[in-house]
């Protein structure tokens, strides 16, 4: 069984997407149509800004979500068994499953983009990249710090991204390396993705959301929230309601399409860390990557 996959922020690259606006003409028709949505031309901050242009969130998330969704449009007899998205990409995995249309992805990923930043700015928070301990560990020393610190990302095991308050990722890193991890490192983000600080964040889409007419998906999605392939319309809406302050769960995502049969897995957009997290979880399963044009 074929699944697609679909990459979140910070896959981002300069020049990502021009080959699709010079070689196909849905792809540059989209694109333009995105820049009037969006009321800025992304396409020149995609085709000729620097990495520190693409690095803002209202332009990287948009960006990767264009890229990601015109991609697999260019796939010749697209019919995955199974989609999911890590994070961000979420939202290309829905269009991917015919649960959102192409615009009204696009909005929400605007809004979302939005609605991170101002949650940023209420309050300094950051992440960090916890490896070599196993998730419990990680969860433990979470709970021990006398800061809000939570579990944001299991990448894959011996993975995982914490999320919370500078002071409490300052010292959740400090005891997880007393524990032993190979790495505590905290990440150039502007916040602490999938936790409590993005409650004013996840309101703010949860009213885009609930206004945006979603289908019933095409093949399972396997959401961020709890890893479980889910079909419904209704159910999908409030899974990606909660997706802002709750964890991904990346490592139970993967392990439970190899569980429901997935032979190999795409991914679909920029860069190709989540070929790589997939490639350490079952190293026999067959990976791909589709983040150019190719006719």
């Amino acid at each position: 069984m074929k699944a697609f996959v679909f990459p979140g922020q910070g896959a981002q690259f300069p020049g990502m997407g021009k080959d699709l606006y010079e070689y196909s003409p849905e792809a540059k028709n989209l694109l333009e149509k995105a820049n009037e949505i969006l009321g800025f031309r992304i396409t020149d901050i995609m085709f000729e800004g620097a990495a520190e242009d693409l690095k803002q969130t209202k332009v990287t998330q948009p960006a990767i979500f264009l890229h990601s969704v015109l991609l697999a449009r260019t796939i010749e007899g697209f019919a995955p068994d199974m989609v999911a998205g890590h994070s961000l990409g979420e939202f290309s995995a829905l269009v991917a499953a015919q649960v959102l249309n192409f615009e009204d992805g696009l909005s929400l990923v605007s809004k979302r983009a939005m609605a991170m930043q101002k949650a940023c700015e209420i309050e300094p928070s950051t992440m960090a990249a916890i490896v070599g301990l196993p998730d419990e560990v990680v969860e433990q020393a979470c709970n021990e710090v006398d800061e809000v610190v939570v579990a944001a990302n299991y990448n894959c095991p011996g993975q995982l991204v914490i999320s919370g308050s500078v002071a409490g990722i300052d010292k959740a890193c400090a005891l997880l390396t007393e524990k032993g991890a190979r790495r505590a490192l905290k990440l150039p983000v502007g916040g602490a993705f999938h936790s409590p600080f993005m409650e004013p964040a996840r309101e703010e889409l949860a009213a885009a959301i609930e206004t945006t007419g979603f289908k019933d998906a095409i093949c399972p999605v396997f959401q961020n929230v709890n890893a479980q392939p889910v079909v419904k319309a209704g159910e999908i809406k409030e899974n990606l309601i909660a997706q802002l302050t709750a964890p991904v769960k990346w490592t139970q995502t993967v392990q439970n399409m190899l569980k429901e049969g997935a032979t190999s897995f795409t991914e679909v957009g920029p860069g190709s860390v989540l070929q790589g997290l997939i490639k350490k979880m079952e190293r026999s399963v067959e990976t791909a990557g589709i983040n150019s044009y190719s006719g």
